[in-house]
């Protein structure tokens, strides 16, 4: 599917097979110098026909059209292999591109996860499956790093980038102010809200998201082009939610540890999902990863505002409720 936003800016709608998430929304500025294409999909046969179709439908041809990646996640990366010519420009944050040079894959993720609970095997035959590693990019490609406040003028827009830390560490949005339009990859989505998730002791990844949420607050936006689903046009309401849904978190952790101390599975298996399945037990194994992370990032959050303390107890980091 293919639509017309604003005057040659375009949405294509790209599927994911067998995720919750439906579908990634790339968007496309078309240009007679150079076009741009910004998130991609997954390295996968049915994303790349339906980008080929949308981008045929649209005139755009791939050795004219640059690449703007808003995030590190195979669902917005994936096709990049597939899709730059050897005139194309690749655009990401900085902290992406050294994470995407550096990565060794999910072994260091899975140790801190046994850590905090999670059953070791059935996380690696999870994450065996994750799509990240089943649809990745086929090669690292030379990036163009770009940072706050960097510029990229497509036609008639002029586009500023906002780095957004949160649901990555270099998630980074793409703001029009003329037109009052931005691109916001994973860090405002409607119905859904962003996965914040948290694997090492050093980084506050949700900290990040509301100080990043904040910043987003102050721009003048019409619209909001988002990653996933429909797109938002109050986006200081949308930010309000969001921000409330992270607070309600906050004290349904406190509240759970109010009872005894746990670790973060156990503590993850207590909060409240919006998940088709009876209990935790039916949860697919997946989710449960991402259910852990969102609270290891509540967590981190308490500890680092002296709400909650850690404790290593044998193999396992146990949580308990501050005595100040």
């Amino acid at each position: 599917m293919c639509e017309e936003i604003l005057p040659n800016l375009f949405r294509i709608k790209i599927p994911l097979p067998k995720s919750p998430l439906k579908y990634l929304n790339s968007y496309v500025i078309r240009d007679s110098q150079k076009n741009l294409i910004i998130d991609t999909g997954l390295n996968r046969k049915e994303c790349l026909e339906a980008m080929l179709n949308g981008l045929q439908m649209l005139g755009v041809d791939l050795k004219q059209s640059d690449i703007f990646i808003t995030h590190l996640h195979a669902d917005h990366f994936g096709l990049v292999s597939k899709l730059a010519s050897d005139s194309s420009d690749i655009y990401f944050s900085r902290p992406e591109k050294e994470l995407m040079e550096s990565w060794e894959g999910f072994d260091a993720m899975i140790v801190y996860a046994a850590k905090n609970g999670f059953p070791k095997s059935q996380l690696q035959a999870a994450l065996a499956k994750h799509p990240g590693a089943r649809y990745g990019t086929d090669w690292i490609p030379d990036l163009k790093v770009l940072g706050d406040g960097d510029a990229i003028t497509v036609g008639d827009y002029n586009f500023t980038c906002v780095e957004t830390p949160g649901h990555t560490m270099g998630h980074i949005c793409l703001y029009e102010p003329s037109q009052k339009v931005l691109v916001a990859g994973d860090h405002i989505l409607i119905d859904i809200t962003p996965n914040i998730q948290c694997w090492s002791d050093s980084q506050n990844p949700l900290k990040h998201y509301l100080a990043s949420l904040d910043k987003v607050c102050q721009l003048e936006v019409n619209l909001v082009l988002p990653g996933h689903r429909r797109l938002i046009d109050d986006h200081r309401a949308r930010i309000n939610e969001l921000k409330q849904h992270h607070h309600r978190r906050l004290r349904e952790v406190l509240d759970i540890l109010s009872e005894q101390p746990m670790h973060a599975f156990q503590i993850a298996s207590q909060m409240t999902w919006d998940i088709e399945a009876e209990n935790w037990d039916r949860f697919p194994v997946a989710q449960k990863w991402f259910a852990t992370g969102e609270a290891l990032s509540h967590l981190r959050y308490l500890e680092e505002e002296g709400k909650v303390i850690r404790k290593i107890e044998g193999e396992l980091t146990m949580f308990y409720l501050s005595n100040e």
